[in-house]
């Protein structure tokens, strides 16, 4: 028998499933793309037994499944979230602004199960603010023991000393019990408090849709006979392994864009330059920064909450493919309005010159099933390229996407202490990647970011690396 040696991508998008199989070098050995109907296992079934049909593989020889669906953040704007304890740590600094001030009422309404601020919290430097208040959090978890299917828990600078966030996540398993959904705001977001608690809060809002995803895609692989280590694609366009992707579900809300973006990378060749993904109803835009996707400047926003999280820069259009399907003369043969095919067009130039940093003319990579959308010549962008296999982009980015490993941190500047945090950031990065799933002997930092924050008494910098390797 072969060894299990093969890689299999799926993405599940709101107008179609696609699938490809690759093997160790990158080749394409089998593709399929069937309707989507709405039904995740059905779709994934469907998509499963075409690919592999197509390529007259055993199943036995694929050893990785990759997957990129766009359910999780679509969920965001249906009724698919759990309600959510929202605990703070940090009175008595943190009052002005409460948890969840400026989500828009409905979903604040949808998500809490309740608030509370008590007393805890750190220095910018790791220095406690005030103990831990247990009895305050212990009565606060009674009030919401009945209604919250998880907690989430934030911390004054947690990223910098994560212990009081720990223990009140155990103190929330002593309570509630060990299958509680805990959410750690340290493990999750950047330095900012209140964007650190929204990612926090959307993270244990869309548990328990994550845990119905893992077993809906593990039914499917053991319906076709995949006995193979599932991964999810993440918002950058790397891949976490599927237990990761239970603890941490916020950080697959923009894989699929991303996706598309890293297929587009490889099929192209092309490291910097836009993207254009155009679907059956939607056109994404993106950039390409050293092969990855550009990450979105400032906190993203999720249905209008700020959130600490690296998001892919997307900027969506609302039409695709399946919006000319049926103008002009209503024929079985479609028929284009040249006015409406020419506003598109100027929609998409427009878009991709917000996109693009500087003036120049990047190239643009045309992908997705309808990438026909885009015209021969664009303006602002010096050629448009359209690889082979592009309608399958987002599947082949999930295949051959890195595990990656992210560690931030706020650390003095001080010249003979500035080496050892850089030092210590960087194992902590290539630790997280390896705990993601990335073989140890391939890890490598991929990106290090050092930011003077000139705001402070003392001198500090802010650290944020990142490593990236293959799945091991």
């Amino acid at each position: 028998m072969a060894p299990a040696e093969l890689q299999l991508g799926l993405h599940v998008g709101g107008t179609n499933a696609d699938a490809v199989v690759m093997d160790r070098r990158g080749r394409l050995l089998a593709k399929a793309k069937v309707p989507a109907t709405g039904d995740l296992g059905a779709d994934l079934g469907a998509t499963l037994r075409a690919v592999v049909r197509d390529g007259s593989l055993d199943p036995a020889r694929i050893a990785r499944v990759m997957l990129s669906t766009r359910r999780p953040g679509s969920l965001l704007a249906q009724r698919g979230l759990g309600r959510v304890g929202v605990l703070r740590i940090g009175a008595p600094l943190t009052h002005a602004l409460p948890p969840l001030c400026g989500w828009p009422a409905e979903l604040r309404t949808r998500v809490s199960a309740g608030e509370a601020v008590v007393r805890g919290g750190a220095e910018y430097d790791g220095r406690p603010v005030a103990p831990l208040d247990e009895a305050e959090i212990a009565r606060f978890l009674g009030e919401v023991a009945d209604q919250a299917e998880g907690i989430a828990i934030t911390s004054v600078f947690s990223p910098v000393a994560p212990d009081q966030e720990l223990a009140a996540g155990e103190l929330v398993r002593r309570e509630l019990g060990p299958s509680t959904h805990v959410s750690l705001s340290h493990e999750i977001g950047s330095v900012g408090l209140l964007e650190r608690e929204n990612a926090t809060v959307l993270n244990g809002a869309l548990g328990s849709t994550v845990e119905d995803l893992a077993a809906t895609l593990r039914d499917a692989l053991e319906s076709e006979g995949i006995d193979a280590e599932p991964f999810v694609t993440q918002n950058d366009g790397t891949v976490m392994t599927l237990q990761q992707a239970l603890r941490f579900p916020v950080l697959t809300i923009g894989s699929g864009p991303a996706s598309a973006m890293r297929g587009a990378a490889y099929l192209s060749g092309v490291e910097d330059g836009i993207v254009v993904d155009v679907g059956g109803t939607r056109t994404d835009v993106g950039v390409l920064v050293k092969g990855f996707p550009r990450e979105s400047p400032g906190p993203a926003r999720i249905e209008g909450v700020p959130v600490a999280l690296r998001m892919p820069d997307v900027r969506t259009l609302p039409f695709g493919g399946g919006s000319f399907a049926h103008l002009g003369d209503g024929s079985a043969q479609p028929s284009l309005d040249e006015a409406v095919l020419r506003h598109a067009h100027e929609a998409l130039a427009d878009s991709v010159d917000r996109a693009k940093a500087e003036p120049q003319s990047p190239p643009l990579v045309a992908v997705g099933g309808a990438d026909a959308l885009v015209p021969g010549h664009l303006r602002g962008v010096s050629e448009v390229i359209r690889p082979p296999d592009r309608d399958v982009a987002c599947a082949i980015g999930a295949a051959m996407a890195p595990v990656s490993g992210h560690a931030e941190s706020i650390r003095s500047n001080h010249p003979d202490k500035r080496q050892a945090a850089l030092a210590e950031v960087r194992e902590s990065a290539l630790a997280q990647a390896v705990h993601a799933g990335a073989d140890p002997a391939a890890v490598a930092i991929v990106s290090v970011e050092v930011v003077p924050l000139t705001y402070l008494a003392d001198p500090a910098i802010r650290i944020r690396v990142k490593a990236a390797g293959p799945a091991g």
